[in-house]
């Protein structure tokens, strides 16, 4: 990552409006039922969570499991 530089976000942009439209093209396209639909039957994958935090109050060390959570099914939703 060294030599990485980050592109400024131009501050016209209006995040809540580029949701929007992105949530109105998923809709509009079926993005959802189409992942459903063109997922191979034979490669299911399921992925099961257990309580979000068994042992006491969150910590970092939560925010890692919370992310792998988020990450590694999406990942095998997209293959």
């Amino acid at each position: 990552m060294a030599g990485m530089t980050m592109r400024a976000v131009d501050p016209a942009v209006s995040f809540p409006e580029l949701e929007a439209t992105r949530l109105d093209t998923w809709d509009r396209l079926d993005i959802f039922q189409r992942s459903i639909q063109e997922r191979d039957e034979a490669n299911r994958f399921v992925f099961y969570d257990g309580p979000p935090f068994a042992t006491g109050l969150p910590h970092y060390g939560h925010l890692v499991g919370s992310v792998l959570k988020d990450i590694i099914p999406r990942y095998f939703t997209m293959c």
